[in-house]
C-alpha cells in the first residue's frame, strides 16, 4: 500500500508532508539540537565508522555524548543496537532521541546523515554545527534519480550549514566547522560550502583544494596488515586495531573533528587505539578451524571492493565470498557490479539472498550471479537459503583460506515481503555451525 500511494501521489506533496513532519517534530521536542554541538557525517562509505570514532574521541576528553548511527544509537552510557533498517530514524524518533541526549547531559550528538533521510528532510529540525563528509561515489542512484542529484543531497547538508542558528551553549559561541576528505574527487564542492572553520585530512598530500584558510590533518608512514592498520600525524604513531588502509581516513576525519574542538592529539591516540573493532564492520568471528571468517556490511561496489582488497592484501590460500543484493528498487544497476566484483577477487563465490523486500529474490541472485560469471568465466553457486549459503562457503573453507561475508552486517533483521522483518544474524549463523 505504501508503495502504491508514493507512485500515485504528486512527488512535491510527499516532500511537503516529510518537510513539515520534521518541522512538526522539532517544535513538539523543544528543539533540542539547539542545546548541544550537533556533528553530522555524510558519504558513501565509512559514516557509521567515523560516528562512532568521533564519540569514542569526545568521551575520551570527558564529554557526554548521544549518537545514532547505522550501526547503532548510544545516549551517554546507555547503548543499543539500530533495528529500524534505517540510517536516520523518522523526524519524531530522531527528534525524540536528539531530546533524550539532552536530558541526559550530552554536550555533542552525531548523527549520521544519509541522503534519503536529507532528500526526504529528516535534518530539517536539526540545527548542525560540525559537518563531516567522507567520500563520494554512485549510491542510491534509483532513488535519487541520478548521481549528480544524489551528490546534491549530500551537499545541501554542507551548504545549510552557516546559515543556521549559531548557538551560545554556557556562554561559549560554537563555531559551524567543515570536515572534507581533501583526497575525493568531489572534495572541492564541499570545501565550496561556507564555514568558520575548515578542516582537511589527506594520505597523499594532493588536496582538491587550494583554500589558505583551510586547515589539514595528514597521516604518513601508512602501514596496513592483518592486525590493523598505522599511521604518522604530527611525527605520532597511531596503532588502530581496526582493519583496511580505508579506515585510517576514518580516523583522521574523526582527529579532525576532535582537533576542530580543541582536544588534543594524545588523548584522541588513546581514543582511537582503544577501539578493538565495530559491530559488522570487517567484523572478525574467531574460530578454532584454521581460516578466518569476516562480516561487514558492504553492500555497494565501492564498500565491496575496499573490503575485498583488504582481505586479498592478507594472503590468504583462498577467498570464499557469500554476498547479495537489496531488493525493494534500490540500485539494481549495481547487482551485476557486485557479482563482478566477487568474481574478480574470490576463488570461489557463493550468491544468496540478501533483503528482497517485495522482489523476486531469486531473480536478485540470478543478477548478482551474472556478474560473477563476466569475470570468472564459470558459473557463481546460487544458494537461495541464506543460512545455507553460509554453511557452504564455511564447510568449504580449509586452513589459511578467508570467508568473507558481506551485505548484512551487524544487522539483525532480514526485510521480506509485505514489509515483514524476520530476525537474522551473520555472525550468528556462523557463530552457531563452527561452534565459536
Amino acid at each position: 500500500m505504501k508503495t502504491f500511494l508514493k507512485k500515485i501521489i504528486p512527488k512535491f506533496l510527499i516532500q511537503s508532508y516529510h518537510f513539515v513532519l520534521a518541522k512538526i517534530g522539532a517544535a513538539w521536542h523543544g528543539h533540542p539540537s539547539r542545546k548541544m554541538v550537533v556533528i553530522g557525517v555524510t558519504g558513501t562509505k565509512g559514516k557509521s565508522t567515523v560516528v562512532n570514532l568521533i564519540a569514542e574521541i569526545l568521551e575520551e576528553a570527558g564529554y557526554k555524548v548521544g549518537l545514532t548511527s547505522t550501526i547503532n544509537f548510544k545516549i551517554a552510557d546507555t547503548e543499543w543496537v539500530n533495528e529500524t533498517k534505517q540510517t536516520m530514524p523518522g523526524r519524531f524518533r530522531l527528534q525524540k532521541l536528539l531530546a533524550d541526549m539532552v536530558q541526559a547531559g550530552c554536550r555533542y550528538a552525531v548523527i549520521e546523515t544519509s541522503s534519503e533521510g536529507i532528500a526526504q528532510y529528516r535534518h530539517i529540525g536539526i540545527d548542525y554545527d560540525i559537518v563531516v563528509f567522507t567520500n563520494l561515489s554512485p549510491e542510491h542512484i534509483e532513488s535519487h534519480g541520478s548521481y549528480e542529484k544524489y551528490r546534491e543531497a549530500k551537499i545541501k547538508l554542507f551548504s545549510a550549514l552557516y546559515s543556521s542558528l549559531h548557538k551560545k551553549i554556557n556562554g561559549q559561541l560554537i563555531r559551524k566547522v567543515a570536515v572534507v576528505n581533501a583526497d575525493d574527487r568531489e572534495a572541492c564542492l564541499f570545501f565550496d560550502c561556507k564555514a568558520d572553520d575548515k578542516w582537511g585530512v589527506s594520505l597523499n598530500k594532493k588536496y582538491r583544494t587550494t583554500d589558505p584558510s583551510l586547515q589539514m590533518v595528514v597521516a604518513s608512514d601508512v602501514a596496513a596488515d592483518d592486525r590493523g592498520t598505522s599511521f604518522k600525524v604530527n611525527n605520532e604513531v597511531v596503532q588502530l586495531k581496526l582493519l583496511g588502509e580505508f579506515n585510517v581516513y576514518n580516523a583522521l576525519l574523526a582527529m579532525a573533528v576532535g582537533q576542530s574542538q580543541g582536544i588534543a592529539l594524545s588523548v584522541m591516540k588513546k581514543a582511537l587505539e582503544n577501539v578493538t573493532g565495530l559491530p559488522g564492520r570487517m567484523e572478525e568471528i574467531k574460530n578454532d578451524k584454521g581460516f578466518r571468517v569476516f562480516v561487514d556490511y558492504a553492500h555497494e561496489p565501492a564498500s565491496l571492493e575496499a573490503v575485498y582488497k583488504t582481505v586479498k592484501s592478507f594472503k590468504p590460500h583462498k577467498i570464499i565470498a557469500v554476498l547479495g543484493s537489496q531488493g525493494g528498487g534500490r540500485d539494481k544497476a549495481k547487482r551485476p557490479i557486485l557479482g563482478k566484483l566477487a568474481g574478480q577477487y574470490a576463488d570461489y563465490v557463493i550468491v544468496t539472498n540478501e533483503d528482497p523486500y517485495d522482489e523476486d529474490p531469486q531473480q536478485i541472485i540470478d543478477e548478482v550471479a551474472r556478474g560473477a560469471w563476466q569475470i570468472a568465466r564459470r558459473q557463481a553457486e546460487k544458494i537461495l537459503d541464506r543460512k545455507e549459503a553460509i554453511q557452504k562457503a564455511l564447510s568449504a573453507a580449509a586452513r589459511g583460506d578467508i570467508v568473507i561475508i558481506t551485505g548484512k552486517g551487524s544487522e539483525t533483521v532480514m526485510a521480506v515481503n509485505s514489509g515483514k522483518k524476520i530476525p537474522w544474524d551473520d555472525r550468528e549463523v556462523v557463530r552457531e555451525f563452527l561452534g565459536s
